[in-house]
Formats: structure tokens, C-alpha cells, sequence
């Protein structure tokens, strides 16, 4: 792991416009493309979003890297494929009445709120209270859907995030009938653990 030392950090602060352009463009080249993230609005929008400015000053060389960026204070930025493959399974429109359970970064926010009719965004363990959703995405992984967030989705509605089974992160997508949500898990991702709904721990003697 590089350490930056103070001269570093100052440099990545002051990068080029110009370089971190070029990154965004390589990162959706290089990242995304050969992953299966091929929607044309779908990195349209991650050509639009500065990722850089989702990031700690001090973190803006590594923004784009292919990896989780720490934000501090437990929050932490999902690598762009992670929510490239999100975007995909939850295929946004116009239609939706979006809810984002915000891990702390913002980034997913700016990506899919021109792709939905409306947002709202919460953060972990808060309790919505707007209208029911016809698309919930959870940035983050979580080892239980809460009755809170379950009753906000519409029936028929989507759910997309990160599900933790048996210690391994994946992407999960459901869809809400007869008043319950299943899962179909759909490959490792790489998501930050949300302590808010995580499962009691079980003791053992």
C-alpha cells in the first residue's frame, strides 16, 4: 500500500482537469466496458460524474483506480464497477421513484438521479418516510433487508445491492410480490459492510 507523503497529497490535489478527464475515460474503457457495463446511459452518466470530487483532496490520484477509496469516519467509496454493475441490473428510467440507502459518499446519488423521475436519498438505519419506491438500491452490503426499508418498495418494485452470505459480498437484485422480496445473488462485488443492517450476532459456546 503507497503511502502518500505530504508533497504527494498536495500534487494529487492540484491534478490537471485535463488528467483526471483522461482517467474517467480510461476508467470506463478499461473498467467498466470489459466487465459488462455497456449501456450507453449508463456510462454517459459515469462520463458526466467527477468521481474525483466524491474523494478526500488527498485522494484524487487513486479516485479512479479499480478499487474501494476510504473516505474517513467509516465511509468508503464502492469501486466504479461495483455501481456500474448496479446501474445495469437496476435498469434506472424516467418511471421510477428512486430510494438510495447513501453509504456516505454521494457518488451513486449523482449517478442515477438524472436516470429516475425522483430520488430519495438516506442514510444507514434512517427510516424513510416518503411515498413507496418503485426502485430501492442499497450502496453498500447488507446481511438483512429491514421491514422499514421492505415496506417502502411498491409491489412489483426492484431492489439492487450488496448481500453478504456466509461472509462473501455479493451483487443481490430482488423484486417485491405478495408483500415479500427475494433475492437472486448475482456475483462478488465489492461493497463496504453496513453495520445498520447487519444480523444480531449469534453467541456460541
Amino acid at each position: 500500500m503507497t503511502v502518500l507523503t505530504e508533497p504527494a497529497q498536495d500534487a494529487a490535489a492540484t491534478m490537471p482537469a485535463a488528467t483526471m478527464d483522461a482517467a474517467r475515460r480510461a476508467m470506463i474503457d478499461s473498467q467498466l466496458r470489459p466487465s459488462g457495463v455497456n449501456d450507453a446511459v449508463v456510462l454517459a452518466a459515469f462520463n458526466r460524474v467527477r468521481r474525483e470530487d466524491f474523494v478526500p483532496a488527498s485522494a484524487r490520484a487513486v479516485a479512479y483506480m479499480d478499487r474501494a477509496v476510504p473516505l474517513g469516519g467509516g465511509r468508503v467509496l464502492a469501486p466504479a464497477l461495483s455501481h456500474g454493475l448496479m446501474l445495469m441490473e437496476a435498469a434506472p428510467t424516467l418511471a421510477d421513484h428512486a430510494l438510495l440507502v447513501d453509504g456516505g459518499s454521494g457518488y451513486l446519488a449523482a449517478l442515477i438521479e438524472p436516470l429516475v423521475g425522483t430520488l430519495e436519498a438516506i442514510a444507514p438505519g434512517e427510516t424513510p418516510a416518503g411515498k413507496d419506491c418503485s426502485l430501492l438500491l442499497i450502496d453498500g452490503a447488507i446481511e438483512n433487508l429491514p421491514d422499514a426499508l421492505a415496506a417502502r418498495l411498491a409491489d412489483g418494485g426492484r431492489v439492487v445491492t450488496g448481500l453478504i452470505e456466509r461472509g462473501v459480498t455479493r451483487l443481490a437484485a430482488g423484486r417485491k410480490a405478495a408483500g415479500a422480496v427475494g433475492f437472486l445473488t448475482l456475483g462478488e462485488a465489492d461493497f463496504a459492510p453496513l453495520a445498520a443492517y447487519a444480523l444480531p450476532a449469534k453467541w456460541s459456546f
